[in-house]
């Protein structure tokens, strides 16, 4: 039982015998200690929490277990079906003669356009792949790398529209990807300034992949990816590449990410084989992901899918090992369900975290990273559906030990929309995925004896020695979140959580500082995407 302040009844008290109100009159209790105690240095404590940082947290490293969701029996199965798919039906490889011509030489039959793999022949060369490699960045300090226990976080990736409170939704511009990529630079919990965060519309299609290059390379220096549109982009990626970092630290290290996707289900073009084909050849990475809604371009059952995904996955890991033995690849994964009444994506769901968790247990069996998940949601606003479905994503990709996070941040409808609001709201509760993924602390700090035995029986922990050596790490804390109380909420405005993620979007690109960069290699690159755009006419198809 406790007792509070009864506000209608002065100097009554009512009984508070709820664990909810016990907590805000405990809150409250807290609050008035913490007042008293603060003095002069508030001031400066309300300047350290608002204050402007471009640090980037460290890549996460799980200090705890990956969820697993298939036995090894199941995992067995899947893995025979896979190879079953792969020898009897085979994958198609379409417009490529030089890529059907190099699975003959490997040791597949080829028929037309149909390749089929002989069991194990995909496994033994998807095994010169790396499990885990650096992906270096041009701030050494910025290199993430990805495999093992680590997790990468990259923001969202390919959408045509973009969305912000002021605008509304819109088609998305070159002004609007550069304010994408400093806001990625800025946010702390972001490792990676990822590749198309949005389309850049009113830059021609033959050209915007320069431009795009250029924003990554100057406006950031975190890692970032390369363009996959067509095999001569790539070859402009690498390029540019080589004026950034130098041509012979290229060929001896990886710079680049990029994301070759399957035509599920089963086939590879020549576009995105071209790409890989380039990548693989300069020693950049590639992640080989089939894309993937189930009942449309997959079975409707968790199996049935797995079971193409990573025979698709093998094919293309495979490929990459016939390019160069030992180039960088990721196993990548985008699985959704679908809504059977509309035909629409859906996100969050169960069924696709149970793919999710068994892709991973399949890939670690490979012996390969992993990728998926990210901050998915079918919401056309930044609100409670696409919070919870986000949550849900989000979650369910730290723990089916997903090593490279694409979309991290900032998707919205169905991967349509890039929301600005969306964000900052994601990279910020990405935080708590890095301090989920500590574990617990069993250090001698961690069990916290010398408190208890300080505090004693029916005291508080707020003045004790261990509360004010641990109170400034504790815990995680949001740097967007509204926790004040009712009355000091009210009085700012009553704002909503779109509301202060459209103040802080507005706080960090008033505030952004530019990485510096050597200005002759600044030169040379705005020299060579000036050139290229030169040589060929505009091209909006």
């Amino acid at each position: 039982m406790a007792f509070a302040a009864d506000p209608q009844r002065p100097g009554q008290r009512i009984t508070i015998a709820n664990e909810t109100a016990k907590g805000f009159a405990m809150t409250d209790s807290m609050q008035r200690i913490g007042r008293r105690g603060r003095g002069g240095g508030g001031a400066a404590r309300r300047a350290e929490r608002t204050a402007v940082s471009i640090d980037t947290a460290k890549t996460i490293s799980r200090n705890i277990p990956n969820y697993e969701v298939l036995s090894e029996d199941a995992l067995d199965l899947i893995e025979k079906n896979a190879e079953t798919v792969l020898a009897e039906i085979g994958v198609n490889f379409v417009d490529n003669p030089a890529a059907l011509d190099r699975w003959a030489a490997a040791g597949a039959t080829v028929e037309g356009d149909r390749v089929r793999i002989p069991r194990g022949l995909a496994r033994k060369l998807c095994s010169t792949a790396p499990s885990s490699f650096t992906q270096h960045a041009r701030n050494p300090e910025r290199n993430v790398e990805i495999g093992g226990k680590n997790l990468v976080l990259a923001p969202v990736y390919g959408p045509p529209f973009v969305r912000d409170a002021e605008g509304g939704r819109r088609y998305a511009t070159m002004a609007d990807f550069e304010k994408f990529v400093k806001l990625g630079y800025m946010s702390k919990w972001l490792h990676h300034s990822g590749g198309t965060v949005c389309e850049p519309t009113d830059v021609p299609v033959n050209k915007r992949h320069l431009d795009m290059l250029l924003a990554h390379m100057t406006l950031s220096d975190k890692p970032f990816m390369g363009a996959v549109t067509e095999p001569s982009r790539a070859q402009d990626s690498i390029e540019m590449c080589e004026i950034l970092f130098g041509k012979e630290f290229v060929q001896d290290n990886t710079v680049m990410t990029s994301l070759i996707n399957i035509n599920s289900p089963l086939t590879f073009d020549s576009i995105m084989m071209g790409a890989l084909e380039v990548f693989a050849q300069n020693n950049q990475a590639s992640i080989i992901s089939p894309f993937i809604v189930g009942g449309a371009m997959a079975p409707t059952t968790v199996v049935g899918t797995l079971t193409q995904v990573l025979a698709e996955v093998m094919a293309g890991v495979a490929y990459s090992q016939i390019i160069r033995p030992g180039a960088p690849v990721i196993f990548g994964t985008f699985v959704t369900s679908i809504d059977m009444n509309s035909g629409a994506p859906t996100f969050g769901t169960p069924e696709a975290s149970h793919i999710s968790y068994g892709a991973g247990q399949l890939a670690r069996r490979l012996g390969l990273p992993y990728r998926s998940a990210g901050s998915f949601c079918g919401s056309k606003l930044p609100d409670a559906q696409a919070a919870y479905e986000t949550a849900n994503s989000l979650q369910m990709g730290l723990l089916a030990g997903v090593n490279f996070m694409l979309h991290s941040c900032g998707w919205l409808e169905g991967g349509l929309v890039a929301s600005f609001e969306k964000f900052v709201m994601d990279a910020d509760q990405l935080g708590t995925l890095h301090h989920f993924a500590r574990g617990v602390d069993l250090s001698e700090n961690g069990q916290a004896m010398d408190a208890i035995q300080e505090v004693g029986p029916g005291g508080h922990y707020l003045g004790c020695a261990h509360t004010q050596a641990n109170f400034k790490t504790a815990f995680w804390r949001s740097d967007l979140l509204d926790y004040k109380p009712f009355e000091t909420w009210d009085d700012e405005g009553a704002q909503d959580t779109q509301a202060l993620a459209s103040a802080r979007v507005k706080r960090l690109l008033d505030t952004y500082q530019q990485p510096t960069l050597d200005p002759d290699i600044e030169a040379r690159l705005r020299a060579y995407v000036a050139e290229k755009k030169a040589a060929m006419p505009d091209s909006f198809m």
